[in-house]
């Protein structure tokens, strides 16, 4: 299909072929019929990609001081790759999308929608759409769909309406008359109001008035105080709505200026934010910024997990303000045909980023149309990876894929690992593809949720193919070795499907969130070995005599520094001490990693990593553990642990999430026979008391994953046993488990 896609790297705007996203639970697969151009939010999306790089640090300041802090810690070349990292993610345009149902994730009579509905959602530019359920509305039959392509935008605007308050007859200003202010202007008038409109386009002042509005024309020098004093009666204006976008903090200061006293300044777009005490304390002034669609929007389990606010408690969500805009379009209310100035084809969708660009011609809304809607259904039919069960015989039925012609390693020998890799995620462009790449191995398939991400990536590192359906990866017979780097709630359940294909699996950690999916996990390499021992092995490898390979990546004990540890510590036949301090740093509660059903919370998610450490340089199992929480409000995330080994050893970890960043993220020490070694950071490894040894230290941070992979697709292609004994893994994610629960 195809996308809209925007580089803020260069600022290039493209479109692109990508696969159909796959259809997720709780959502709806979309076939679009037309979408509106946010030339707004777009155009600085394109402006601030075009920017030079010290012109992107002036505009995003907070950004810098985090930069600084992570070279400070991590230093230069790390901090260089991440940003470059970032801003090298292809990011979709548009939000104001209007299309057809074709497929429901999950039960009708619970969605509220019917295959066939004609919808409005917050989808990109894009032919297919897989949208929230919260986020989408049915269209009334008396509203077009190029009229429903505003709905959304109306919505912004309709929500900094409702945050005034107005009531009738109360005289209100809008700062601003693009397309969110002409919405607003209408919207404001259906509610009874007096509008004075302000801009510095007469164009847009002729359209505000043929809304019914007086509007104040800055270009030919009209004064909006004394307009707004004689519009006013006098008295001083009820409200203002600013739908601007502008770095001047004048525009506030002229807000509070035209008020009443005891008014209302509702910011709807952008403004500089430096407020003048003295103009909101003489008239008791108040000023709120307007967040979006309103109420749901940002919130997870509104927008992701589909939970809706009680009516009695939250009268305007983000949906039912999509609904009112629809209602107000469906009585003839607000006219948005006066406001379309350009219409393109999907296939000409880049021009419309060039009248963007040039200014050479006036643009206000610009509609993208697609076409009409084919009548094929059952081939958008898919199984998100999180869908997969174990136990399923056939994975038959993949999505469509996209050759990447740029796909590089399809001749490389037949001996050689077959890769497909499920997961886009930023974590996966910036350090496993760039590991793997340099391995050899042949990279055949990507799969991604949505198709943008996993194309983009593809392209960049030579995958053959990119898909939105896992199964299309344990479907192909050539494939042998199947990476998951996916979120942490999939990680389970595609390892299961991965084994039962007869694949090589290497996942990011953890390996699963439940004791019983570790049970599961468990006697599916049973099953395997056993296969596998018997001669009836399945995945049609071509590497003879395989054994099943489950790794979980457990990076750091292949970190070089750590490497020399081992080395060292392995002369010492006596009991070690071991203290990891980590400062791992504060994550909201709202934060994926928190969510206890999709990642696991950060004891799963991320102390199994120094659990493991501490496992592999004991060298011997663990016997007990013990583990104190810090008692406060919030995510439980700062605690002590402590390991018991075998050999008598001793471990304690040290996970605070209550630090601060400016202090080194990481460090070891590691006491035994009266010696001691301490790596901070993974950059300076000292040792003390140690006969030809004083410190290893390299010029950049080394958390040993190009080492792992590396040694996950040796093994792969020799047929040998997993670097990391399965045992291994499974008593570090048992252990793991059970301080989670605090066991």
């Amino acid at each position: 299909m195809k996308q809209i896609l925007q580089n803020l790297k260069t600022g290039e705007t493209t479109l692109v072929e990508v696969p159909r996203p796959r259809l997720k639970s709780g959502h709806l697969l979309i076939q679009t019929t037309a979408s509106l151009i946010s030339a707004g939010t777009e155009r600085m999306l394109m402006e601030f990609g075009r920017a030079g790089w010290i012109e992107k640090a002036r505009q995003q300041p907070d950004k810098v001081k985090q930069v600084i802090d992570k070279i400070k810690t991590d230093g230069l070349l790390p901090t260089l790759e991440t940003v470059r990292a970032k801003l090298d993610q292809p990011l979709p345009l548009g939000y104001c999308h209007v299309g057809v149902v074709v497929e429901l994730g999950g039960p009708a009579a619970e969605f509220g929608f019917r295959k066939g509905d004609r919808v409005v959602s917050n989808g990109p530019h894009a032919e297919w759409v897989c949208v929230p359920k919260n986020l989408c509305t049915r269209v009334p039959d008396q509203v077009s769909d190029e009229a429903a392509a505003f709905t959304v935008l109306g919505a912004i605007g309709l929500q900094g309406v409702r945050l005034a308050q107005p009531t009738l007859g109360e005289y209100f200003v809008v700062q601003g008359l693009g397309l969110i202010g002409l919405l607003t202007v209408q919207i404001l008038r259906a509610n009874g109001c007096q509008v004075l409109g302000v801009d510095l386009d007469p164009a847009k002042c002729s359209l505000a008035r043929q809304f019914g509005a007086e509007t104040v024309d800055l270009a030919k020098g009209e004064d909006l105080l004394s307009v707004a004093q004689n519009f006013s009666r006098g008295r001083g204006v009820d409200g203002v709505l600013i739908t601007a976008a502008t770095k001047s903090n004048e525009l506030i200061h002229q807000a509070a200026e035209i008020c009443r006293q005891r008014g209302r300044i509702v910011l709807v777009g952008v403004t500089g934010l430096k407020l003048r005490r003295d103009d909101f304390y003489k008239k008791e002034l108040s000023f709120q910024v307007s967040c979006s669609y309103g109420p749901g929007r940002y919130d997870p389990e509104y927008e992701d997990k589909g939970h809706d606010y009680p009516l009695g408690f939250v009268r305007w969500t983000e949906q039912r303000n999509l609904e009112a805009v629809l209602d107000l379009l469906a009585a003839g209310k607000l006219e948005v045909s006066p406001l379309i100035t350009h219409r393109f084809p999907i296939n000409e969708a880049i021009k419309a980023y060039e009248v963007m660009a040039s200014g050479k011609e006036p643009y206000i809304a610009m509609v993208l149309a697609y076409g009409q809607v084919s009548e094929e259904t059952s081939a958008t039919s898919g199984i998100e990876p999180g869908m997969i069960t174990a136990g399923k015989d056939n994975l038959a039925g993949a999505r469509e894929a996209i050759q990447l012609k740029e796909a590089a390693g399809s001749t490389l020998p037949g001996s050689r690992p077959i890769v497909g890799l499920i997961g886009s995620g930023a974590f996966t462009g910036k350090v496993i593809l760039p590991a793997l790449r340099k391995t050899g191995a042949r990279l055949k398939t990507i799969a991604s949720s949505g198709g943008v991400s996993g194309t983009h990536l593809g392209k960049k590192f030579g995958f053959e193919t990119s898909a939105t359906d896992a199964e299309k990866i344990f479907a192909d017979p050539d494939i042998n070795a199947v990476f998951i780097t996916t979120p942490h709630q999939t990680h389970a359940r595609l390892v299961l499907a991965a084994l039962e294909a007869g694949k090589q699996v290497f996942v990011e950690k953890p390996l699963c969130l439940t004791e019983e999916e570790l049970q599961q996990i468990e006697s599916a390499m049973s099953a395997r070995k056993a296969a596998v021992a018997e001669g009836t092995g399945t995945g049609g490898q071509s590497i003879a005599a395989a054994s099943p390979i489950l790794m979980v990546g457990f990076n750091r004990r292949f970190a070089p520094q750590v490497q020399k540890m081992k080395g060292l510590l392995s002369s010492i036949r006596e009991p070690l001490a071991s203290i990891m301090i980590i400062n791992a740093g504060f994550i909201p509660a709202n934060h994926w990693t928190q969510d206890p059903d999709i990642g696991g919370g950060r004891i799963i998610g991320e102390v199994c990593h120094f659990v493991d450490l501490l496992r592999y340089l004991t060298g011997t199992s663990i016997t007990g553990v013990n583990s104190s929480l810090l008692v406060k409000d919030g995510p439980q995330d700062t605690l002590s642990v402590t390991l018991n080994f075998a050999d008598g050893s001793l471990g304690t970890i040290h996970y605070f999430a209550n630090g601060n960043k400016a202090f080194p993220k990481e460090r070891l020490e590691v006491f035994g026979n009266g010696r001691v070694l301490q790596l901070d950071n993974f950059r300076q490894l000292h040792g003390f008391g140690w006969p030809g040894f004083k410190k290893m230290n390299l010029w950049r941070q080394n958390k040993g994953h190009e080492a792992e992979i590396q040694a996950f697709v040796e093994a792969v292609q020799a047929g040998a046993a997993s670097p990391i004994p399965f045992e291994e893994i499974v008593e570090v994610t048992r252990t793991t488990l059970a301080i989670a629960n605090n066991r």
